[in-house]
């Protein structure tokens, strides 16, 4: 067995943790919306088709803000399609996944979704194959509370009360070559600038995202971050950050420690900005919206191609990952990572929620089920509160192809002064021994473990499937507190959360 120590002391907090760090993604793709959150003829299904089951995982999974309608689909997306009565809505293509899209749930039938599901709007613009005009009149309709044809037609139909969106990104993985509308980082910071500075015009108090890279692989990336936020900078909030990660080839040492990309892209992302804001004298400062990020074996799934005109199917079975106890364990990780830079991450969008490399996986006329990755998030976004904690780290190391040699224990806390509640989230990268840990825990008072959240399976690639969908649960963990030391013993590929209360 080896060793490591750690120090919690909330004196050297890095930063608040705010809600929408633990913010999802719904996009219409595959079987995400159909099937998924909406199945009219489902024995769950609400009176207005709603998934029953769905909603109360949604609501036990945590999520806050959940970012709408996409992803690649924005890029083709005509909003208003999606109001208005539906049996007068159009069927369009959905250039993007190859599938029909029929708009029998739009912006209103949505957003009544996220009221019973307890999380807040997020929306995307299309600045793919539609540009400023097109933003402006959708926020229109969105905000503006009356007196305007927009905001008059969204009254008209059912909503007398404004959306009131607070957060809106601009376009989605402008610089991929994949997406439609397609432009350079000088083409897309032009647009992106002329559309954000006629939404203010419309609506101040919003909070506007920029496209940053779809991942630190591409080509552009740093550069395109360059470019973008020299026109932007004056005009936006945040700049987004997406990444997916996989076990490749069997190198689950360099997929045990995918968070240290996620670590290096977050920081090479904040150097970017704070450099052009550095050039540019500004006392501004540019956060970081981390609105895709995910496990996700892109390389499982084959690309979606044509195979006729009129092949182009509704709600397919699309990007169903299924989950193993070493995805979640990873998984958690790079929850670890989002908390470890919360000064700079404002938000975070799980991509996705349900069926599409989802958390949540449903059966047409059948059960829903948690997967591994469910756990991870659910119990972090309930314990994470106050600020995040730096923890003084000191592991053994452990070798890998991609990161050179990594900690085998990373950690993070949070800390709550005005309640006294702490939290502590660990992983064990380690694949050989079990490692022991003592962490100090004196810096926080006389303490007692309220919870202990242990996420390990002997077989690192035990699933939950529709035929056993409790195969991986999260157990308990055993931990003593002795003269302010914290005991614990975590397993190898291991995720853990301990829930601390302070005593007197």
């Amino acid at each position: 067995m080896t060793a490591a120590r750690l120090t919690v002391d909330p004196r050297f907090p890095i930063g608040a943790v705010r809600r929408r760090l633990f913010g999802g993604f719904v996009e219409h793709l595959g079987r995400h919306v159909y099937d998924g959150i909406y199945e009219p003829g489902h024995p769950e299904a609400d009176d207005q088709g709603f998934r029953r089951d769905v909603l109360e995982l949604v609501r036990e999974l945590g999520v806050s803000t959940i970012r709408y309608p996409g992803g690649n689909f924005v890029s083709g997306f005509r909003w208003e399609d999606s109001v208005g009565p539906r049996e007068q809505r159009p069927r369009r293509l959905d250039l993007a996944w190859h599938s029909t899209e029929t708009n029998e749930i739009g912006l209103h039938e949505f957003s009544d979704w996220l009221d019973k599901a307890g999380s807040d709007l997020m929306l995307a613009v299309n600045l793919g194959t539609r540009g400023v005009l097109e933003a402006l009149d959708l926020l229109e309709y969105s905000n503006v509370p009356g007196g305007t044809t927009l905001s008059q037609q969204r009254i008209d139909n059912g909503r007398a009360e404004p959306f009131g969106v607070q957060v809106w990104c601009l376009g989605n993985e402008m610089d991929g070559p994949w997406q439609l509308g397609h432009r350079s980082a000088d083409d897309y910071g032009k647009i992106a600038s002329q559309t954000a500075k006629g939404m203010r015009q419309i609506d101040p108090s919003i909070e506007l995202v920029v496209c940053g890279s779809s991942g630190a692989q591409m080509p552009t990336f740093g550069e395109w971050e360059r470019v973008v936020l020299e026109h932007t900078y004056d005009d936006v909030d945040m700049i987004s950050c997406h990444a997916y990660y996989q076990e490749h080839d069997g190198d689950i040492d360099s997929f045990l420690a995918s968070s240290v990309d996620m670590d290096r892209f977050i920081e090479a992302v904040v150097a970017t900005a704070d450099h052009v804001g550095a050039v540019r004298g500004s006392a501004k400062r540019i956060d970081i919206s981390f609105d895709e990020w995910n496990v996700w074996y892109i390389d499982r799934v084959a690309s979606v191609k044509p195979t006729a005109i009129d092949d182009w199917p509704v709600a397919p079975r699309l990007l169903e990952d299924v989950y193993s106890a070493l995805d979640a364990v990873v998984f958690g990780s790079l929850m670890i990572s989002l908390l470890k830079h919360a000064d700079r991450v404002a938000s975070a969008s799980l991509a996705q929620l349900v069926n599409v490399i989802a958390p949540i996986m449903t059966e047409p006329g059948g059960p829903s089920w948690r997967q591994t990755t469910f756990f991870p998030f659910a119990i972090t976004s309930r314990l994470a509160q106050g600020d995040a904690v730096r923890l003084q780290v000191e592991s053994p190391l452990i070798e890998t192809e991609k990161f050179g040699a990594v900690p085998a224990v990373d950690a993070v806390a949070t800390h709550d002064a005005e309640t006294g509640a702490s939290a502590i989230f660990l992983v064990h990268r380690g694949r050989g021994d079990a490692v022991e840990l003592q962490i100090d825990v004196a810096g926080l008072g006389d303490v007692e473990i309220v919870e202990a959240h242990l996420l390990h399976d002997d077989d690192p690639y035990a699933r939950n499937t529709l035929e056993e969908p409790e195969r991986v649960q999260p157990g308990t963990l055993e931990t003593r507190v002795v003269d302010g030391i914290l005991h614990v013993t975590l397993p190898p590929i291991a995720w853990a959360a301990l829930s601390l209360r302070r005593l007197g």
